[in-house]
């Protein structure tokens, strides 16, 4: 099993678009052997820190192999939606793990 947390900080105003990215994107995960295991957006008072940039979304995702998730990756619906994820986010900070 490996495991992928994603900060995910997107572009002004475009949070409808990266939602319509979502709705695509999440649901395909099922197909290779994946789960969303959390879908978090930090608040003000909810965020420890206050010296760095408060991410949009926090995702922890989890799949039973690299090769399931290179296969969702390439999976060909989810390119086809991939203009959605260039327009509306901005950056990304994935962290690969394993359990302990």
């Amino acid at each position: 099993m490996i495991y992928l947390t994603q900060l995910i900080y997107i572009n002004e105003g475009q949070e409808a678009v990266f939602n319509q990215f979502e709705d695509v994107a999440i649901p395909t995960i099922l197909k290779y052997k994946g789960r969303l295991v959390l879908r978090i957006r930090p608040t003000g008072d909810t965020f420890v820190e206050s010296n760095i940039e408060r991410p949009y979304e926090v995702h922890l995702v989890e799949f039973e192999s690299e090769d399931d998730f290179r296969d969702f990756l390439n999976d060909e619906d989810r390119k086809r939606f991939l203009h959605l994820k260039e327009q509306s986010i901005r950056a990304v900070v994935l962290i690969k793990g394993t359990q302990l």
